[in-house]
């Protein structure tokens, strides 16, 4: 669609790059002769409202809305709409902070270890208690076995509570070679990457909306959420934590597999 604006500018540049005249450019590109010599009206009636705008704003810093109350104390004939207008089209309007951009992930399909500790594959769940306040829950799976090496749940699970709970796991486990996660906050935060960089684990990020490359973790939040979850009630962060425990211990020594022809991850390993 060709606004007037764009035939005007057509017209502009057809006289000032060939000889032909204004108004045998103005009948090529369809536009009105008249646009060359009318003169708008409109700043001349907008004048009062400008200067109440920038009369009530001064040197400080006040949006749209305030500033329409401001000018309507000062000029009550004038409507919303109208300042509105002259607020936004005389450059008053306050700048929008960009949202930072995130580059997404190559792709970075998730595949079976050959060996157990090779890669630990994390995730958060959400859940809430009898009195209605929720909690988070860090799991941790290892994808070579599908053995679970820790369930750790609280109100509030920031980097550096990511990071105790890693390092609790380290210290009954072993280090892994990677880690692989989504690309939340507590993931992408310089502490955790300072740390994994310290530990010189590597991380195994996936693509932005792409939750099967870390389909092993999916997998077991959905038989957690089923079995676990939605079928207890709980009272309080160390009642969920004990019973996660339990559960835990169920699901790497009895629970049977059919990814792992029927095995218990522990007898897959044995």
């Amino acid at each position: 669609m060709v606004t007037s604006e764009d035939k005007e500018q057509c017209v502009s540049n057809a006289t000032k790059h060939f000889s032909i005249t204004h108004s045998r450019a103005c009948f090529l590109v369809n536009c009105s002769r008249g646009k060359k010599y009318y003169k708008k009206r409109m700043p001349i009636k907008d004048k009062p409202i400008k200067e109440a705008i920038e009369k009530v704003m001064g040197s400080s810093r006040k949006g749209r809305k305030k500033i329409i109350k401001l000018v309507q104390k000062e000029l009550p004939e004038a409507g919303c709409s109208k300042i509105r207008r002259i607020y936004e089209s005389n450059g008053f309007a306050l700048m929008q902070k960009q949202k930072k951009r995130k580059w997404n992930n190559p792709k970075n399909k998730a595949t079976v270890p050959m060996y157990g500790n090779i890669e630990w594959a994390i995730d958060f769940m959400h859940d809430s208690l009898a009195n209605g306040r929720t909690i988070r829950t860090l799991n941790i799976i290892d994808p070579y076995n599908r053995e679970c090496k820790g369930i750790f749940i609280a109100h509030s699970i920031p980097s550096v509570r990511v990071i105790e709970f890693l390092e609790q796991a380290i210290e009954k486990y072993g280090q892994p070679k990677y880690i692989r996660s989504d690309n939340g906050p507590e993931f992408t935060s310089k502490q955790f990457q300072l740390w994994m960089h310290y530990k010189k684990i590597d991380w195994q990020k996936i693509e932005k909306g792409k939750p099967q490359q870390n389909c092993f973790i999916e997998r077991f939040n959905r038989t957690m959420r089923e079995e676990f979850l939605d079928a207890n009630l709980f009272f309080s962060v160390e009642h969920v934590n004990e019973m996660a425990a339990y559960y835990r211990e169920e699901y790497n020594y009895i629970r049977p597999h059919e990814s792992l022809g029927q095995l218990t991850p522990i007898e897959y390993v044995a």
